[in-house]
């Protein structure tokens, strides 16, 4: 161990570690969860370091030599995920993992320097690293960056997701069945109809999560602990900007009102609500897959999943729509992420919302469990649906809603005796209107097109 000191007292530090004093109290204090942030986030973090020290350089505020030895140990730590290991649940707007960063860096400068760990009289945490910023205004700027960028792909693993249920659309485009409304027998839809508003539903979540996005563009660095800017020289904020955007390779914007950017998270909170719209959607259209490959006897049976997997520890060669269901709980849990989003984007007071690491973990953690699943369920669920037509066939056939395509030629009346008396015949609908001589069976043909026309 070695002893650090910071505005407390002494601090005992493993020798090893890069950080200090005061990312160990956070070690002490917060052991709540064993869950750290994700690289991403640590990437976004030092990447505002760096530009933060080239612009305090090019302010004149911060001399070359420390600015240089910040960059490099910047690039250092991106590879030393390890040393940054603060609770999730940590102390209010994320000042111990702001103080991990700075520590890391700081104790690589030193050791570039050839100076032992601690020793911090080169590049000092606060003093250098952490120059003309506060965790106020870092944190949730570096959250901003490392959403968008999971962001990024989640959209492309969406886009993918679409064109695998637009091509399904295509396949099963002339394949007739019944619709249903209130999980009732409805007038015919085809197969394609409901799996191209599944690629529908899933492409105009995904436009949503572009404008959620395109708020997130906007960030509150350089507005410092309370949003006056303390402490930060002439011109730093754009100057610091013009770097993290070069660094990260995104448009970054300044805040329109920085202390409103510090008070109010409603970029990540507007965002984080796109993702539960998603969820919902994709949980909706899960339920659907499960209910249509019901069966394959009692249920609807319409399609099939692929077999992945064994469905029972007890009854033999039964196969379950374990994909779906995997993703309806990535949902829920999604959901639920976004219900923490929300308490806590309420829960600022005054000049500052202290709440922005737990926002940063669910929102994270959202888009992770997408990114890393929704590829195996396209793979193993979507690209292998069968139909099954001839169910398909046989239910449409006998659905007593087919009268309601008489309705403008026989009136509402009797085309609902008709559908009583198929439901109760169990004769279909064009047979019973060509016997009781409400139609012929040429018109029939016509007007039940693809469904009577075979009939003899």
């Amino acid at each position: 161990m070695r002893r650090e000191e910071d505005t407390l007292g002494e601090v005992e530090v493993p020798e090893q570690a890069y950080y200090g004093a005061q990312t160990q109290r956070a070690l002490n204090n917060f052991k709540a969860s064993g869950r750290t942030f994700p690289a991403d986030f640590i990437e976004a973090y030092l990447l505002l370091k760096k530009a933060c020290a080239s612009a305090n350089a090019d302010c004149g505020k911060l001399e070359q030599n420390k600015k240089d030895l910040i960059v490099e140990a910047c690039e250092r730590a991106e590879k030393m995920a390890e040393e940054f290991k603060v609770d999730i649940f940590q102390a209010g707007a994320g000042t111990s993992f702001n103080m991990n960063v700075n520590e890391v860096v700081a104790n690589l400068s030193a050791e570039i320097r050839g100076l032992p760990r601690g020793d911090y009289s080169c590049v000092h945490p606060n003093d250098h690293v952490n120059m003309s910023q506060s965790t106020n205004d870092t944190f949730p700027t570096a959250t901003h960056i490392a959403v968008i960028w999971k962001a990024d792909r989640l959209l492309l693993v969406l886009n993918d997701l679409v064109k695998v249920f637009e091509a399904k659309s295509f396949q099963f485009s002339e394949i007739i069945k019944s619709g249903r409304t209130h999980l009732m027998d409805a007038t015919p839809v085809t197969a394609g109809d409901e799996f191209g508003a599944y690629a529908s539903a899933i492409g105009r979540s995904a436009d949503l999560l572009r404008q959620g996005r395109e708020l997130l563009l906007e960030v509150p660095l350089g507005a410092s602990a309370v949003g006056s800017g303390a402490n930060t020289p002439e011109g730093f904020k754009d100057i610091a900007l013009e770097h993290l955007s070069e660094l990260t390779v995104l448009a970054l914007r300044k805040s329109r009102n920085p202390f409103e950017s510090l008070q109010s998270r409603l970029g990540l909170s507007v965002f984080s609500g796109y993702m539960d719209v998603l969820a919902r959607e994709l949980n909706r259209i899960a339920n659907d897959l499960r209910l249509l490959n019901s069966g394959p006897n009692a249920g609807l049976a319409e399609i099939k999943l692929p077999a992945v997997q064994p469905g029972s520890s007890i009854m033999p060669g039964k196969v379950n729509p374990v994909m779906a269901e995997c993703l309806n709980m990535i949902c829920f849990r999604i959901i639920g992420n976004h219900a923490t989003v929300s308490e806590a984007s309420q829960a600022g007071q005054l000049e500052l919302n202290v709440m922005t690491p737990v926002m940063t973990h669910a929102i994270l953690e959202s888009l992770e469990l997408l990114i890393n699943y929704l590829p195996d369920f396209q793979k193993l669920c979507v690209e292998g649906i069968e139909i099954n037509e001839k169910r398909c066939r046989d239910s449409l056939l006998l659905n007593p809603s087919l009268a309601t395509l008489l309705a403008t030629d026989i009136g509402y009346d009797r085309a609902a005796k008709l559908a009583q008396e198929s439901l109760e015949k169990g004769v279909p609908v064009p047979e019973l209107a060509v016997e009781n001589k409400l139609i012929t069976k040429e018109q029939a043909k016509a007007i039940f097109k693809n469904i009577y026309e075979d009939e003899s």
